[in-house]
């Protein structure tokens, strides 16, 4: 199988920005495992400017894009010596393909992307894709790493994307807020009322929200790839997931 992994900020970093050491430790690990097993897998990573305000001592994002931008340079190179360090230690490899969103579109840049990804996959390396927030601010202002995971599991034909977050899926309310609030395990269409259960505020370091996660199942789930949004707490939730007994929200695809 053929899937690929996003990965927040609230998933790789403690609510200081540092990061949870022992959190992806366990996702490295488990990652490896699946790989191991004989799926094929890319990572699209947030964390780089959650963890380079975590550096530099801010708690949360400021508002201005330079900062955010520094940070993001601090980050990226803190964040693949993580990656490359601890899937190491299970003989992975690991590639870092920073994309700037204004060309993705472009045939040119497009095709060299689709070329390297499916090369990468060839050759057993998993590879780690983020927006290139030191140069370009696409994803500052907008907080798209969801939509950047659909673009991939495009690019790729994969067979599931996976959202890691800091909620257990989707709910009929704010679980925050309201008690009583559901979760909805299987979402089979994506109607108007379901993009209405949708929130606009993301984590204190990261910048997504509900919203850009139903965008991304919009994206995929009409080009037959199932979704998935699921807590990346416990990285052990992956096997739930392959195995169908995860807590979680699930998008079904539409038939291609």
């Amino acid at each position: 199988m053929r899937i690929v992994i996003k990965i927040g900020t609230s998933t790789l970093a403690h609510p200081t920005g540092l990061l949870n050491i022992k959190r992806v430790e366990q996702m490295c690990k488990v990652i490896s495992d699946l790989k191991n097993a004989g799926h094929e897998i890319a990572i699209v990573s947030s964390g780089a400017i959650g963890m380079g305000l975590g550096k530099i001592g801010y708690t949360k994002r400021p508002d201005d894009i330079p900062t955010n931008q520094a940070a993001a340079a601090i980050g990226q190179s803190e964040l693949m010596y993580t990656y490359d360090k601890m899937f190491s230690e299970y003989n992975h490899t690991v590639a870092q393909i920073l994309m700037t969103g204004a060309y993705v579109a472009l045939e040119d840049y497009g095709k060299n992307l689709n070329n390297t990804l499916y090369r990468l996959l060839e050759l057993g390396v998993i590879p780690i894709i983020n927006e290139n927030d030191t140069v370009t601010t696409d994803e500052i202002v907008i907080g798209d790493n969801d939509t950047l995971g659909a673009t991939i599991a495009l690019t790729l034909k994969a067979d599931l994307l996976i959202l890691l977050s800091d909620i257990d899926g989707l709910f009929t309310d704010d679980p925050n807020v309201n008690p009583d609030a559901k979760r909805i395990d299987i979402v089979e269409e994506i109607t108007e009322d379901i993009e209405s259960l949708a929130g606009k505020k993301g984590s204190v370091l990261g910048t997504g929200g509900m919203i850009t996660k139903i965008n991304a199942a919009k994206m995929v789930t009409e080009k037959g790839i199932e979704m998935v949004v699921a807590n990346g707490r416990n990285p052990e939730i992956l096997y739930d997931i392959l195995n169908g007994t995860a807590i979680c929200t699930r998008f079904k695809a539409k038939s291609n």
